[in-house]
Protein backbone atom coordinates (compact mmCIF):
# COMPACT_ATOMS: atom_id res chain seq x y z
CA UNK A 1 0.00 0.00 0.00
CA UNK A 2 1.45 3.33 -0.29
CA UNK A 3 1.92 5.75 1.99
CA UNK A 4 -0.90 8.14 2.75
CA UNK A 5 -0.26 12.11 3.09
CA UNK A 6 -2.07 14.78 5.46
CA UNK A 7 -1.37 18.15 3.18
CA UNK A 8 -2.68 21.64 4.30
CA UNK A 9 -4.05 24.17 1.80
CA UNK A 10 -3.02 27.94 1.18
CA UNK A 11 -6.03 28.54 -0.53
CA UNK A 12 -7.96 31.13 1.48
CA UNK A 13 -11.94 31.21 1.66
CA UNK A 14 -11.92 34.81 0.70
CA UNK A 15 -10.33 33.89 -2.46
CA UNK A 16 -12.99 31.18 -3.75
CA UNK A 17 -15.71 32.10 -6.42
CA UNK A 18 -17.56 29.85 -4.94
CA UNK A 19 -19.24 29.21 -1.92
CA UNK A 20 -22.17 26.58 -0.60
CA UNK A 21 -23.17 24.55 2.26
CA UNK A 22 -24.98 21.32 1.31
CA UNK A 23 -27.69 19.98 3.89
CA UNK A 24 -27.38 15.91 4.78
CA UNK A 25 -29.64 14.10 2.13
CA UNK A 26 -28.92 16.88 -0.72
CA UNK A 27 -27.24 16.72 -3.53
CA UNK A 28 -24.80 18.81 -5.61
CA UNK A 29 -23.81 19.04 -9.51
CA UNK A 30 -21.18 21.38 -10.83
CA UNK A 31 -18.89 21.07 -13.50
CA UNK A 32 -14.97 21.95 -13.06
CA UNK A 33 -12.92 23.60 -15.72
CA UNK A 34 -8.98 22.54 -15.72
CA UNK A 35 -7.24 23.97 -12.92
CA UNK A 36 -9.93 24.82 -11.05
CA UNK A 37 -10.17 23.36 -7.55
CA UNK A 38 -12.99 22.18 -5.46
CA UNK A 39 -12.83 22.06 -1.74
CA UNK A 40 -15.04 19.57 0.64
CA UNK A 41 -15.18 20.27 4.08
CA UNK A 42 -16.97 17.91 6.50
CA UNK A 43 -18.13 20.55 9.04
CA UNK A 44 -19.04 18.86 11.81
CA UNK A 45 -16.86 15.91 11.35
CA UNK A 46 -17.41 12.08 10.45
CA UNK A 47 -20.03 13.00 7.50
CA UNK A 48 -19.73 11.02 4.29
CA UNK A 49 -19.92 12.74 1.09
CA UNK A 50 -20.33 10.59 -1.65
CA UNK A 51 -18.86 11.78 -4.92
CA UNK A 52 -18.82 10.49 -8.72
CA UNK A 53 -16.58 12.11 -11.37
CA UNK A 54 -17.56 12.41 -15.10
CA UNK A 55 -15.64 13.79 -18.01
CA UNK A 56 -17.86 16.79 -18.73
CA UNK A 57 -17.21 16.47 -22.51
CA UNK A 58 -17.70 12.73 -22.44
CA UNK A 59 -20.15 11.73 -19.37
CA UNK A 60 -20.53 8.22 -20.55
CA UNK A 61 -16.68 7.98 -19.80
CA UNK A 62 -16.95 8.03 -15.97
CA UNK A 63 -14.86 7.73 -12.56
CA UNK A 64 -13.64 4.18 -12.12
CA UNK A 65 -12.56 2.58 -8.93
CA UNK A 66 -10.39 -0.12 -10.50
CA UNK A 67 -8.18 2.47 -12.98
CA UNK A 68 -7.59 4.51 -9.77
CA UNK A 69 -6.61 1.85 -7.73
CA UNK A 70 -4.72 0.32 -9.62
CA UNK A 71 -2.86 3.18 -10.72
CA UNK A 72 -1.81 4.42 -7.09
CA UNK A 73 -1.55 1.01 -5.42
CA UNK A 74 -3.79 1.89 -2.77
CA UNK A 75 -7.31 1.44 -2.08
CA UNK A 76 -7.69 4.47 0.02
CA UNK A 77 -7.20 8.05 -0.90
CA UNK A 78 -5.70 10.67 0.01
CA UNK A 79 -2.93 13.90 -1.22
CA UNK A 80 -1.59 12.85 -4.41
CA UNK A 81 -3.97 10.50 -5.35
CA UNK A 82 -5.14 11.04 -8.92
CA UNK A 83 -8.75 10.22 -9.94
CA UNK A 84 -8.84 8.61 -13.39
CA UNK A 85 -12.00 6.94 -15.71
CA UNK A 86 -12.99 4.27 -17.51
CA UNK A 87 -10.70 5.30 -20.35
CA UNK A 88 -7.85 6.45 -18.05
CA UNK A 89 -7.75 10.01 -18.64
CA UNK A 90 -7.36 11.45 -15.64
CA UNK A 91 -10.21 13.93 -13.89
CA UNK A 92 -9.11 15.08 -10.67
CA UNK A 93 -6.08 15.15 -8.39
CA UNK A 94 -5.88 15.59 -4.35
CA UNK A 95 -4.15 18.48 -3.53
CA UNK A 96 -4.79 19.14 -0.01
CA UNK A 97 -6.38 16.71 2.45
CA UNK A 98 -6.52 17.42 6.25
CA UNK A 99 -8.84 13.83 7.15
CA UNK A 100 -5.71 11.78 5.29
CA UNK A 101 -7.77 8.88 3.99
CA UNK A 102 -10.96 7.96 2.28
CA UNK A 103 -13.08 5.33 0.81
CA UNK A 104 -13.36 3.84 -2.54
CA UNK A 105 -14.86 0.31 -1.45
CA UNK A 106 -18.37 0.77 0.38
CA UNK A 107 -20.36 2.57 -2.43
CA UNK A 108 -23.23 4.48 -1.97
CA UNK A 109 -26.32 3.78 0.38
CA UNK A 110 -29.56 2.55 -1.62
CA UNK A 111 -33.17 1.41 -1.18
CA UNK A 112 -31.76 -1.79 -1.66
CA UNK A 113 -28.65 -2.48 0.02
CA UNK A 114 -30.32 -0.87 3.42
CA UNK A 115 -32.58 -3.42 3.77
CA UNK A 116 -29.95 -5.96 2.85
CA UNK A 117 -27.76 -4.37 5.26
CA UNK A 118 -29.51 -3.79 7.81
CA UNK A 119 -33.63 -4.57 8.03
CA UNK A 120 -36.55 -4.12 5.84
CA UNK A 121 -37.96 -1.54 7.28
CA UNK A 122 -35.58 1.26 6.22
CA UNK A 123 -37.08 0.27 2.33
CA UNK A 124 -38.64 3.92 2.38
CA UNK A 125 -35.01 5.65 4.07
CA UNK A 126 -33.43 8.44 1.82
CA UNK A 127 -30.32 6.99 0.35
CA UNK A 128 -27.67 8.46 -1.89
CA UNK A 129 -28.52 6.58 -4.81
CA UNK A 130 -31.64 8.37 -4.97
CA UNK A 131 -30.24 11.51 -4.49
CA UNK A 132 -27.38 10.30 -7.40
CA UNK A 133 -30.41 10.07 -9.48
CA UNK A 134 -32.61 12.73 -9.13
CA UNK A 135 -29.11 15.53 -9.67
CA UNK A 136 -28.52 13.76 -12.96
CA UNK A 137 -31.44 13.49 -14.19
CA UNK A 138 -32.13 17.75 -13.65
CA UNK A 139 -28.42 18.23 -14.90
CA UNK A 140 -29.13 16.10 -18.05
CA UNK A 141 -32.24 13.92 -19.25
CA UNK A 142 -29.93 11.50 -21.02
CA UNK A 143 -28.28 10.25 -17.84
CA UNK A 144 -29.84 6.49 -16.46
CA UNK A 145 -28.97 4.35 -13.82
CA UNK A 146 -26.33 2.67 -15.96
CA UNK A 147 -24.36 6.00 -15.20
CA UNK A 148 -24.36 5.35 -11.52
CA UNK A 149 -21.33 3.41 -10.64
CA UNK A 150 -19.05 2.77 -7.96
CA UNK A 151 -18.36 5.93 -6.23
CA UNK A 152 -15.60 7.77 -3.67
CA UNK A 153 -16.70 8.18 -0.34
CA UNK A 154 -14.77 11.25 1.14
CA UNK A 155 -14.38 10.89 5.02
CA UNK A 156 -16.17 7.41 5.44
CA UNK A 157 -13.82 5.05 7.21
CA UNK A 158 -14.44 1.50 5.56
CA UNK A 159 -11.54 -0.94 6.49
CA UNK A 160 -10.61 -4.18 4.63
CA UNK A 161 -10.92 -6.95 6.93
CA UNK A 162 -7.71 -9.67 6.65
CA UNK A 163 -10.40 -12.45 4.44
CA UNK A 164 -11.25 -9.51 2.19
CA UNK A 165 -14.49 -8.05 4.11
CA UNK A 166 -15.72 -4.74 4.45
CA UNK A 167 -16.51 -3.46 7.53
CA UNK A 168 -18.20 0.50 8.27
CA UNK A 169 -16.15 1.71 11.15
CA UNK A 170 -16.54 4.73 13.34
CA UNK A 171 -14.95 8.55 11.16
CA UNK A 172 -11.58 8.81 11.18
CA UNK A 173 -12.36 12.44 10.24
CA UNK A 174 -13.39 15.83 12.54
CA UNK A 175 -15.31 18.93 12.40
CA UNK A 176 -13.45 21.55 9.74
CA UNK A 177 -11.31 18.52 7.86
CA UNK A 178 -11.36 19.02 4.35
CA UNK A 179 -10.12 17.36 1.08
CA UNK A 180 -9.29 19.82 -1.83
CA UNK A 181 -9.24 18.52 -5.73
CA UNK A 182 -8.12 19.92 -8.86
CA UNK A 183 -9.76 19.22 -11.84
CA UNK A 184 -6.94 17.86 -15.22
CA UNK A 185 -9.52 18.09 -17.35
CA UNK A 186 -12.89 19.21 -17.34
CA UNK A 187 -15.06 17.39 -14.92
CA UNK A 188 -18.58 16.82 -13.68
CA UNK A 189 -18.81 16.39 -9.58
CA UNK A 190 -21.88 14.67 -8.75
CA UNK A 191 -22.21 14.64 -4.49
CA UNK A 192 -24.63 13.12 -2.34
CA UNK A 193 -23.93 14.35 1.24
CA UNK A 194 -25.31 11.05 2.49
CA UNK A 195 -28.27 10.70 4.76
CA UNK A 196 -27.40 7.02 6.15
CA UNK A 197 -29.33 6.49 9.90
CA UNK A 198 -27.75 3.07 10.05
CA UNK A 199 -24.28 2.89 10.35
CA UNK A 200 -21.86 4.46 12.93
CA UNK A 201 -19.26 6.05 10.27
CA UNK A 202 -20.97 9.50 10.81
CA UNK A 203 -22.18 8.50 14.00
CA UNK A 204 -25.57 7.92 13.17
CA UNK A 205 -26.09 12.06 12.35
CA UNK A 206 -25.59 13.41 9.21
CA UNK A 207 -24.47 17.02 8.92
CA UNK A 208 -23.84 19.39 6.40
CA UNK A 209 -21.26 19.97 4.14
CA UNK A 210 -19.47 23.01 2.46
CA UNK A 211 -17.97 23.08 -1.00
CA UNK A 212 -15.41 25.66 -1.75
CA UNK A 213 -14.54 26.85 -5.55
CA UNK A 214 -11.45 28.51 -6.83
CA UNK A 215 -10.35 29.19 -9.98
CA UNK A 216 -6.72 27.97 -9.72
Amino acid sequence: MAVLHHAVSQRKKEDAVYDQRVLAGDGWTCTLEPGQVLRIIDLEGNQAADTLFYDADNPSDHYSTVNTIQRQGNIYLSTGSVLVAESGKELVQIVADTCGRHDTLGGACSAQSNTVRYSHDTLPMHNCRDTFMLQLSKHDSRFTKRDLVPNVNFFMNVPVTPDGGLTFEDGVSSPGYYVEMQAVNRTLVLISNCPQLNNPCNDYNPTPIQLLIWNN
